[in-house]
């Protein structure tokens, strides 16, 4: 059975910087697949790779068994393929119901405005911004800014979700909350490839882990075998209070801290 994404050997330099070096890995469909590493390990390049920002120096991608390495950002979302950033890039001058709107017009069905704003008001009540559609972009917090962007990018519709950092800036209710959001995300049928620094709530919310350390894959399996692989404590947890949080994130009861 073909794997929704597949990543084949993919490199990239900046100058003399090797930031992403022959990464190969698979996201199945249905899955939640999460993406940790040092920073500079090379996280958030690889997710530039995936959505069409910079175009690899050699490897693969294929999306749905379709190869769509280098293709252009308004492409890959056709596809069915949507991010959310890790710095938040609302369009602030436009209300809440507006940025998800263009999510809608520009995503994987290019929907027309009539259908766009009924599939953007869903997007915002889901993420719980269903008293704030018109209140401008600006003037949310952090918290709403970060919802937004995941509203924006699940109003595109997409197939798969790349979340780089959501949960990040966020206090604990927030997280909680965010966390039941992905949850939700995950039942709805929506493959999930997760970026996050928070350490317990990734491990449990994640069915496997891909660590990356300088731009290679460092480990790959479920949390609890990440949890406990030496190499990965070696090279990234090192500190043993936080090994000590990842462990307990990674039980089978799957924990929201």
């Amino acid at each position: 059975m073909t794997a929704l994404l597949e990543l084949d050997g993919l490199s990239k330099s900046f100058g003399g910087v090797r930031a992403v070096k022959g990464l190969s890995f698979a996201v199945e469909d249905g899955e939640i697949l999460g993406l940790i590493g040092p920073n500079g390990a090379g996280k958030s390049t690889l997710f530039n790779l995936i959505n069409g920002v910079f175009m690899p120096d050699s490897g693969r991608l294929r999306f749905r068994g379709l190869d769509i390495t280098g293709t252009p950002p308004h492409r890959v979302a056709k596809h069915g393929l949507a991010r959310t950033h890790q710095i938040v890039q609302p369009l602030e001058a436009m209300t809440v119901i507006e940025n998800c709107m263009v999510g809608a017009c520009f995503g994987r069905e290019n929907l027309p405005r009539a259908q766009a704003l009924d599939t953007a008001r869903e997007a915002a009540v889901f993420v719980g911004l269903e008293d704030r559609l018109e209140t401008t972009a600006a003037h949310l917090t952090i918290a709403g800014k970060k919802r937004l962007e995941l509203a924006r990018a699940l109003a595109a519709q997409p197939i798969l979700l790349l979340l780089d950092e959501v949960l990040a800036g966020l206090n604990p209710t927030e997280i909680a909350h965010m966390i039941g959001v992905i949850r939700r995300l995950r039942e709805r049928g929506i493959t999930i490839l997760m970026i996050e620094h928070l350490m317990q709530a990734i491990m449990s919310l994640s069915d496997r882990i891909v660590v990356l350390n300088s731009g290679q894959k460092l480990a790959e399996g479920a949390p609890a075998a990440i949890a406990n692989d030496p190499a990965v404590i070696e090279a990234y947890l090192g500190d043993p209070a936080l090994a000590r949080e990842l462990q307990q994130g990674s039980g089978d009861e799957r924990r929201a801290p």
